[in-house]
């Protein structure tokens, strides 16, 4: 039987906020500070559009010079400081209908209320071959899946702290781990870059464009291409490609259509950040109902933890006076 981590308490956290951005940041800084046990699960610091900011001029209160990260981080130490747990993992899938809701990433958790704050840095469009040999070679966490590919070579797609940190991850199992990075440097922590720049394992394959998966029940090599000059496609074999691309696309797939989503692909929520799924919330750029700014979208955090908060204390209306002292 599946383990459940359920907390300190032995019972389900109260909530669960995946995505630790500004919204989600926010939203477990007032659920917490309300007195409800709440865990965030966010891939890493640098991995939504505040983390990768290079500087920070115009949101209140923060003075300069200050980056997107130092503002995460400040935002989690807060919500920390008041009881909010932190884990850098990747959520693969939920099932928002059970009671309590249940999420899965590198662990499984419980909880009972939900609020999605998981950004917009998704991708619209799959590579060809992609989503047909999903979990045949396919994979989207090399902490997951990467024993399955002990003694064989593999491929990782991305550039980002994510890309970086699950490619050093396969070098453990992996004959060979090739980056392939959408742009000429690495958008990455540099210790990590440099980390697996030299590590005997890895090689490097910078400005490329993968073309395609290859394979017909299983991968067998991936297709690219450099995206400048004259290069001629190139292919090399692989048993398995583990994406880390990114777009502009809300965060929805590891949802499996739970929730409605607009034409535009934005989770659809109401006033006060409520879904069609009672006790499931949603907050900042995965909703797309507004600037992106992250004062903005930490405002919908505050906003879903409200009503979280209303939804877990059996109240029909939001608290007015919340705790401003």
């Amino acid at each position: 039987m599946e383990s459940i981590s359920l907390g300190a308490a032995g019972a389900p956290y109260d909530l669960i906020v995946i995505g630790g951005g500004p919204a989600g940041s926010t939203a477990a800084l007032y659920a917490a500070r309300a007195g409800h046990r709440t865990l965030v699960i966010d891939k890493g610091l640098a991995s939504g559009a505040l983390g990768k900011a290079s500087q920070i001029v115009n949101y209140p209160g923060a003075k300069g010079p200050l980056t997107g990260a130092d503002l995460v981080r400040s935002m989690r130490d807060q919500a920390a400081s008041f009881g909010a747990e932190f884990v850098t993992e990747k959520v693969l899938r939920v099932d928002l209908k059970a009671e309590p809701k249940q999420v899965w990433a590198a662990e499984p958790y419980q909880a009972r209320a939900v609020v999605i704050a998981t950004g917009a840095l998704g991708r619209q469009q799959h590579v060809p071959g992609e989503e047909r040999l999903l979990g045949r070679g396919v994979s989207y966490c090399a902490t997951c899946d990467g024993a399955f590919f002990q003694g064989q070579p593999v491929a990782v797609a991305g550039n980002n702290d994510e890309a970086v940190d699950e490619a050093l991850t396969m070098t453990r199992f992996a004959t060979k781990v090739h980056l392939l990075s959408p742009t000429t440097e690495l958008e990455a922590n540099e210790e990590l870059a440099q980390e697996l720049a030299s590590h005997p394992k890895a090689a490097l394959h910078l400005g490329v464009r993968v073309l395609e998966v290859l394979g017909e029940n299983r991968v067998e090599g991936v297709r690219f291409a450099a995206k400048k000059g004259d290069q001629e496609e190139q292919t090399i074999p692989v048993s398995g490609v583990f994406f880390y691309l990114q777009g502009t696309q809300p965060i929805t797939d590891f949802l499996y259509d739970q929730l409605p989503v607009s034409e535009g692909g934005c989770l659809i929520a109401g006033e006060y950040r409520e879904t069609t799924l009672p006790g499931v919330f949603a907050a900042g750029d995965v909703v797309c109902k507004h600037l992106k700014q992250s004062v903005v979208a930490a405002a919908e955090g505050a906003q879903a933890a409200m009503a979280a908060d209303r939804y877990l204390s059996g109240r029909e209306k939001l608290r007015p006076d919340w705790r401003h002292s």
